[in-house]
C-alpha cells in the first residue's frame, strides 16, 4: 500500500478518531475494517479522499466569499430561494480546479486499486462529511453517491460532483435545522469497490426495530439489484426480523418475514447509454421469491450484532450480496438516530376514536395519527405549491424534497419499505408516513381531508375525512409495580413489540386464532385436504397461498411459528401463554376451505371447540400442524419462555387425550422446561382443581366462558345480555373456588378474561383471593398497575 498523502487515506488506515479528516462514512468503515474485518465481517475495499483536498480546492480558487454570499442571510422556508443559493454553491464548488497534487494522487491510488482488484475494476463514490453519521444527527442521503464508476477520468468527475453535493438544497436545511456551520462542514470523498449486487440483491438493516424502538431484533430489508431502490423507496422491500438474545444462545432462526414486491431492480447499464446504472422491472419469478437465502439473513444479522456491539449503540447498517462470489458486504454503517433517542420513561400511544373503510393500505411508519389535505406531488416542480399541514402524498420521495417534507402533517408514498428515504425523514420528523401505499397517488383526491393512522399495527391506513383521535402519554418514571403480575392479553404479532415496551410481566393470553384468520388465513385441514374443497375457485386460492412453500403443511406451520414466535421474542424472556386454537366451528367454516370441513352447530359456543376438536378424528392432522409450529418456536427459535395453555377442556379424560397428542408431537409437559396450563372456564374445571392440578402446571381463568357456563348465559345473545354479569355472587364464589384452589395445589393462578379489563372492582377482589396474575387489555395495564399498587400499600 502506498504512504499516505494528506488528500488519500485507505480505508484499512482509518479509525472513528479520524472522523475530521475523513467524514463520518469513512471513519466508520475504517474503524470496521481494523476491528470486525478480523472477526469476519466483510466491507469493500477503498480510500478516502480527504476533507483537506475539498478545502485545498476552495483555497486555492478563493471561493469562500462566493459561498457566503449565496447562503448569507437565507431563509430556507423560502423554497425557491433555498434552490437558488444550493445550484449557484453546487456550481461555485464543481468549478473549483481540483489542486494538482490531489489529482495526481487520486490517479496513483486508482491505479494500485486496479492493480489489486483488475482492469474490469469499477467503484462506488460517496460522499462523506465531516458533520455525517454523528449519533445525533445521521445526514442520511443528504449528499451524492455515484455507482459503477471506470476509469481516471470519471472518477475525477464522480469526487467533484460529490464534493458539490455538500450543497444540495437538502443538505443546507438539515444544517440550519440542526445548527451546523455551512462553513466548518466538510466533504471527504469515499472511493469503493462495487459489490456487484446488481447480479444478486442489496438493502438496509437495523440493529433495532425501527417503529416500536425495541432493542432485542435485527430488521433486514432488501431488493435485488443495487441497494439505492431499498434507501430511496423505489421498491417494497422483503423484510426479516432475527432475535438476538436466542441468536446469542447459539439459535439460527429467522423470526419472521415478509415478501415485498421488488417492482424495479438498479443494474449495471450497458451499450451507449450516459448513466451508469438504470433501473429494470424485476423478472416476475424474481419478485415472487425472496432475495435472500435464511442462511443469508441469518450471516447479515450475526454481522449487524457484531457491529452493535462494537459500536455500543443501535446502528443503521447498509449491505450487498456480491453475484459472483455470493459474499454478504458490509457498505456502510452509522448510528441509529431516530428511535433509539427516545425517552424510555415515557409511552407515547395514538387511539383512533372514529371508524371508516381506509382509501389505500401500505406499511405504517412511526405509530401516530394525523389528518390533513392531501397533495399530490408528481415531481419537484410541484413542490413549490406545498402548504404546511398537507398531506404529501407521492409516488416515492427523494431527498430533495425534504425542505417540502418536514413541513407535511403526513406522508403516503405508492411505493418503498420501513427503511426507505421517506420513512426514515418521517420518523426524525415524528410524523406518521404510509409507505408501499399501491395506488396511492390515484386513489387519493388533491384537497380530500384524510387521517393517516399508522397507530394500528404493521399496517398504515388512509382513511377518508377527517377522523376523532387523541393521544396518551403514560410516565412510567415514578410507577410502581405491584406484587400481583400483571400481564398483557395479546393477539396480533405485529403490535408485538410496541405493547412489550409496557412494565408488564408477560402475555397471559396470546390468542393463536387472530394469527390464524389475519396471516394464514386458511383451515389447517384445508391445507392438508385442498381436494375435498368443492369449489374448484376455492380451492385454487387455497392452493396459491402456499406458492414458495413445499406444500401447505409447510406455508401453515412456519406462518402459526412466524406469529407466535414474534410475540415470544417481543417479550423474552417474560413468560409467554399461547392458547392453542380456540375458534368455533362456525368461525372455523369462515376461514378459506373451511366449509368442506366444519359441521353446522345450531350452538357452536357450547359445540365442537376446544381439548375435544384436538382428539377428535376430523381435526387430528389440524391440531398436530399447531403443534409443529408450537415446537419450532420452543425448539428451533428458542424461545422457551413460551407456555402453552389448553382451552375449554370438559373432562380429565379429555386432558390426558390432549396432553398425549401434545406429547406425541414432541410437546411433553416438562420436556426442556415446558409448561402447560390449562383454561379454567368451566364450572367442571374449578369442582375438579384438585384433579386437573395433578395434570396441568397452572390455571387462567376465562372469565367469559365461565360467567356463560356458570349463570347459563349464551355471551352471543344479545336479548339476554343483561343477565351476564362477572360481579353476580355465584361468580365471585366460582373465582373463589378456582384461586384457592390453585393454591392449595401449589398451582400458579391466574386470570386472562375481559372482566379485570372491564371492572376494576372485579381486579380488586382477585388480589385480595391472592391470585397470582392478572392478564388485562394493553390499554387498561397502567391504570390497573397504579390502582393494585395503592391497594396492596393500603393493606400494608
Amino acid at each position: 500500500m502506498s504512504a499516505p498523502t494528506s488528500c488519500i487515506r485507505w480505508f484499512n488506515e482509518l479509525t472513528l478518531a479520524d472522523l475530521p479528516l475523513v467524514g463520518g462514512k469513512n471513519a466508520s468503515l475504517g474503524e470496521m475494517h481494523k476491528h470486525l474485518a478480523p472477526l469476519g465481517v466483510r466491507i469493500p475495499g477503498g480510500f478516502a479522499v480527504t476533507a483537506e483536498a475539498y478545502r485545498e480546492a476552495l483555497d486555492e480558487s478563493d471561493l469562500w466569499v462566493e459561498l457566503h454570499r449565496a447562503l448569507d442571510g437565507l431563509d430556507k422556508r423560502d423554497v425557491a430561494a433555498l434552490a437558488r443559493a444550493g445550484r449557484r454553491c453546487r456550481e461555485i464548488v464543481y468549478g473549483a480546479r481540483m489542486p494538482r497534487h490531489v489529482e495526481t494522487t487520486i490517479r496513483e491510488a486508482w491505479r494500485e486499486m486496479k492493480g489489486r482488484l483488475g482492469e474490469d475494476l469499477s467503484v462506488a463514490v460517496r460522499s462523506s462529511a465531516t458533520a455525517e453519521d454523528l449519533p445525533t444527527a445521521s445526514f442520511a442521503g443528504q449528499h451524492d453517491t455515484y455507482l459503477n464508476i471506470h476509469g481516471e477520468e470519471q472518477l475525477l468527475d464522480a469526487v467533484k460532483r460529490c464534493q458539490a453535493s455538500l450543497f444540495t438544497d437538502r443538505a443546507i436545511s438539515y444544517r440550519i435545522d440542526n445548527g451546523f456551520d455551512h462553513f466548518k462542514v466538510f466533504l471527504s470523498v469515499a472511493v469503493m469497490q462495487m459489490v456487484r449486487s446488481d447480479l444478486a440483491s442489496s438493502g438496509v438493516m437495523f440493529s433495532i426495530d425501527t417503529e416500536s424502538g425495541h432493542p432485542d431484533v435485527v430488521f433486514i430489508t432488501g431488493a435485488w439489484g443495487l441497494g439505492e431502490n431499498v434507501v430511496q423507496g423505489a421498491v417494497d422491500p422483503d423484510e426479516f426480523y432475527v432475535h438476538k438474545p436466542t441468536y446469542l444462545k447459539g439459535f439460527r432462526s429467522v423470526l419472521r418475514r415478509t415478501l415485498g414486491d421488488k417492482q424495479v431492480q438498479m443494474v449495471y447499464a450497458s451499450g451507449r447509454t450516459r448513466e451508469p446504472v438504470i433501473n429494470r422491472p424485476t423478472p416476475k419469478a424474481d419478485r415472487a421469491r425472496f432475495c435472500l437465502s435464511d442462511a443469508d439473513v441469518l450471516e447479515l444479522a450475526g454481522a449487524a450484532i457484531q457491529i452493535e456491539q462494537h459500536y455500543g449503540r443501535p446502528m443503521d447498517i447498509e449491505w450487498a450480496k456480491d453475484g459472483p462470489n455470493g459474499a454478504l458486504y458490509i457498505v456502510q454503517a452509522r448510528p441509529e438516530t431516530s428511535v433509539s433517542q427516545r425517552n424510555a420513561a415515557q409511552i407515547e400511544e395514538f387511539v383512533l376514536d372514529g371508524q371508516g373503510t381506509p382509501t389505500v393500505r401500505g406499511r405504517a411508519v412511526g405509530a401516530r395519527i394525523a389528518v390533513g389535505p392531501v397533495r399530490r406531488v408528481a415531481d419537484a416542480r410541484q413542490l413549490a405549491a406545498f402548504k404546511p399541514g398537507e398531506v404529501l402524498v407521492a409516488d416515492t420521495t427523494t431527498p430533495d424534497w425534504e425542505p417540502v417534507m418536514k413541513t407535511a402533517a403526513a406522508i403516503v408514498t405508492n411505493r418503498g419499505g420501513r427503511t426507505c428515504h421517506a420513512a426514515i425523514v418521517a420518523r426524525e420528523l415524528g410524523i406518521p408516513a404510509v409507505v408501499g401505499a399501491e395506488h396511492a397517488t390515484e386513489l387519493l383526491a388533491d384537497g380530500a381531508a384524510v387521517t393517516v393512522s399508522c397507530a394500528e399495527g404493521a399496517v398504515g391506513k388512509v382513511y377518508p375525512g377527517e377522523l376523532p383521535f387523541h393521544k396518551e402519554v403514560s410516565d412510567l418514571s415514578g410507577l410502581k409495580k405491584p406484587r400481583t403480575e400483571i400481564m398483557v392479553n395479546l393477539g396480533n404479532p405485529e403490535l408485538a413489540f410496541q405493547t412489550s415496551l409496557l412494565p408488564c410481566d408477560g402475555v397471559g393470553l396470546a390468542r393463536m386464532e387472530f394469527i390464524v384468520n389475519e396471516h394464514i388465513k386458511v383451515h389447517p385441514m384445508a391445507v392438508l385436504h385442498p381436494e375435498r374443497i368443492a369449489d374448484t375457485a376455492e380451492r385454487a386460492a387455497v392452493e396459491k397461498l402456499w406458492a414458495g412453500h413445499a406444500d401447505g403443511a409447510s406455508y401453515f406451520v412456519e406462518r402459526l411459528a412466524e406469529g407466535v414466535g414474534t410475540i415470544a421474542a417481543a417479550f423474552y424472556p417474560r413468560p409467554v401463554i399461547v392458547r392453542l386454537s380456540d375458534f368455533k366451528s362456525n368461525e372455523y367454516a369462515a376461514l378459506m376451505g373451511g366449509r368442506a370441513f366444519e359441521p353446522h352447530e345450531e350452538n357452536p359456543m357450547i359445540g365442537f371447540r376446544g381439548a375435544a376438536r384436538y382428539v377428535h378424528p376430523a381435526y387430528a392432522e389440524g391440531f398436530a400442524l399447531e403443534c409443529r409450529a408450537l415446537k419450532r418456536v420452543r425448539d428451533e427459535m428458542g424461545l422457551v419462555n413460551l407456555k402453552l395453555m389448553v382451552p375449554f377442556c370438559r373432562r380429565l379424560d379429555e386432558a390426558r387425550r390432549v396432553l398425549a397428542a401434545m406429547a406425541s408431537q414432541g410437546l411433553e409437559r416438562g420436556r426442556n422446561g415446558l409448561e402447560v396450563y390449562v383454561m379454567c372456564e368451566i364450572p367442571n374445571n374449578v369442582l375438579l382443581i384438585d384433579e386437573f392440578s395433578e395434570l396441568f402446571d397452572g390455571f387462567s381463568i376465562g372469565s367469559n366462558d365461565l360467567t356463560q357456563l356458570t349463570l347459563g348465559v349464551d355471551r352471543d345473545s344479545a336479548i339476554v345480555a343483561e343477565s351476564f354479569d362477572e360481579r353476580d355472587p355465584g361468580m365471585l364464589k366460582m373465582l373463589k373456588l378456582a384461586v384457592e384452589g390453585a393454591r392449595r395445589n401449589g398451582r400458579h393462578s391466574g386470570i386472562c378474561g375481559q372482566a379485570p379489563s372491564d371492572h376494576p372492582e372485579i381486579a380488586k377482589y382477585l388480589v385480595g383471593l391472592g391470585i397470582d396474575s392478572i392478564s388485562l387489555t394493553p390499554d387498561t395495564v397502567l391504570r390497573t398497575m397504579r390502582m393494585l399498587s395503592d391497594i396492596e400499600a393500603a393493606r400494608g
